[in-house]
């Protein structure tokens, strides 16, 4: 491969841990230090048209690193019937929002905001909604045994929103497992707990399920803009990375999704005046007005309440890389409903 690319002899590579989805390299050789990514999914087409889009960003001014380019002029290299692409190693590091101070806060609202309104400039036409169920969560891409498939709390959201009867089966689906485990440790006491008062809350909510009709507009976006997609140097953002979900969805959804991420405290609050200082800088980027941003609210809400993709990984799939971050996003989903009204007033006021 890196005959390819002619970049010299390969002095080291070593794997980066980071990633639920991709498999990434530190690649060091004679030419230098380079970022080597291996797209397990194989879409080469997928994968090219995210490097188009990447460079325009690029060339629009925002801090996004394309991938380099073959000696034949291509991004991406098929060995072996895998899929790879070499980009420049960008030094930095990740920030969470306890990290931040609000006026960065205030800033990272608007480099996504940026980042939507440039997509919009460079990408075709969206259509007028977002892709129906079949999103591209990890369970999508890991092929979940059974009719239900997660998303992750990065991803984009099928439009239909969640139906209790559903949630409440799998539910049931789901304590079966943790209760059947021959050995039981404190996660599976914590899963329990929390399934369980997840079904009496939803039985209390199921009347605000988000109306069918109400979807907001949609447009392109990042799709997994998070803490680990986002490399600081100092205190600006250096680079947006790991553009595999670039997709049309709701974009204030988006919005709101990522502030849970970048936001929510160990124990599941969110620091509410850093995502109003966040927000405003999303708003004044974007353009979106508090109406949009408080139906995302809604959305979101109501996906986080039915959202049981981490246990799925470790009860059907026997995969425990997602569990580390089950016990703040099961609390969030409880603080949330009972913070309802201040969670939607810091996204909007």
């Amino acid at each position: 491969m890196l005959r390819r690319y002619a970049l010299g002899e390969p002095l080291s590579c070593e794997r980066v841990t980071h990633g639920l989805l991709n498999r990434g390299y530190a690649l060091t050789t004679t030419r230098g230090r380079f970022f080597l990514k291996h797209h397990l999914d194989g879409d080469s087409p997928a994968i090219a048209r995210q490097h188009r889009a990447t460079a325009r960003l690029a060339a629009l001014g925002l801090p996004v690193v394309p991938p380099l380019a073959d000696t034949a002029g291509s991004t991406v290299t098929v060995t072996g019937g895998r899929c790879f692409a070499l980009h420049p190693w960008i030094d930095g590091r990740h920030r969470y929002g306890s990290q931040l101070t609000r006026a960065e806060c205030g800033r990272l609202g608007e480099l996504l905001g940026r980042v939507h309104t440039a997509l919009e400039r460079i990408m075709p036409p969206a259509p007028a909604s977002a892709p129906g169920p079949g999103g591209t969560g990890p369970g999508d891409r890991l092929r979940l045994p059974g009719p239900r498939r997660p998303a992750s709390p990065t991803s984009p959201p099928a439009l239909a929103s969640a139906e209790p009867a559903d949630t409440y089966a799998l539910i049931d689906e789901l304590l079966a497992r943790a209760r059947r485990r021959p050995q039981r440790d404190a996660f599976d006491e914590l899963a329990e707990h929390r399934l369980t008062e997840r079904r009496a809350l939803l039985r209390r909510h199921a009347h605000r399920r988000p109306r069918p009709g109400a979807e907001p507009a949609a447009g392109w976006v990042h799709g997994d803009f998070h803490p680990l997609n986002l490399l600081y140097r100092g205190a600006e953002p250096a680079a947006i990375v790991d553009w595999d979900r670039l997709s049309v969805q709701p974009r204030a959804e988006e919005a709101v999704r990522a502030a849970a991420i970048f936001f929510v405290r160990p124990r599941g609050p969110l620091a509410l005046p850093k995502i109003r200082s966040y927000a405003r800088g999303y708003r004044r980027a974007s353009g979106a007005d508090p109406a949009e941003l408080a139906a995302a609210v809604h959305r979101v809400w109501w996906e986080r309440l039915n959202d049981f993709w981490m246990l799925r990984w470790r009860y059907e799939l026997r995969d425990p890389r997602a569990d580390a971050q089950f016990p703040a996003a099961a609390a969030l989903a409880v603080w949330w409903t009972e913070h309802y009204d201040a969670v939607r007033d810091a996204f909007t006021a």
